[in-house]
């Protein structure tokens, strides 16, 4: 599936689509350049899914948990940007976070890729040349 996304003012729109896509998965690893919009539209998505809590990227904390507020429903937001060598994802308990059936959105997944479930949806966001992001799933 592609969604694109014109300007900010889509990404409300933008995220309820890519939710109703989502299907059963649980665990989306979001590839893309710096800036190309990760961190924006995973909070946009935690927005639609009812956080009521400030969505930030976890990039020092490696993992941030979210509550739906309207579902109840367990979010982690993972950034692994900063990852030097998988022993700091073992140590962090990856495991009980891939496998826990709560939603997990993962930034820089190619740096853990070896640990990601068979399962595990790759979506990619592309900055267009007019400004506008593209996201195939």
């Amino acid at each position: 599936m592609d969604i694109r996304i014109a300007s900010p003012a889509e990404l409300p729109a933008a995220a309820r689509r890519f939710i109703e896509a989502m299907g059963e998965h649980t665990l989306f690893a979001f590839y893309g350049k710096m800036g190309a919009g990760k961190t924006t539209f995973i909070k946009a998505l935690c927005e639609a899914l009812g956080v009521e809590d400030p969505v930030t990227s976890p990039t020092f904390a490696l993992v941030n948990e979210y509550r739906s507020a309207t579902t109840g429903e367990l979010i982690y937001h993972f950034d692994f940007y900063r990852i030097k060598k998988l022993e700091e994802v073992y140590d962090m308990g990856y495991e009980d976070y891939f496998y826990s059936g709560a939603l997990c959105f993962i930034e820089w997944p190619e740096l853990v890729e070896d640990l990601l479930p068979g399962d595990a949806v790759r979506v990619d966001i592309v900055e267009e040349a007019d400004g506008s992001r593209r996201l195939t799933f």
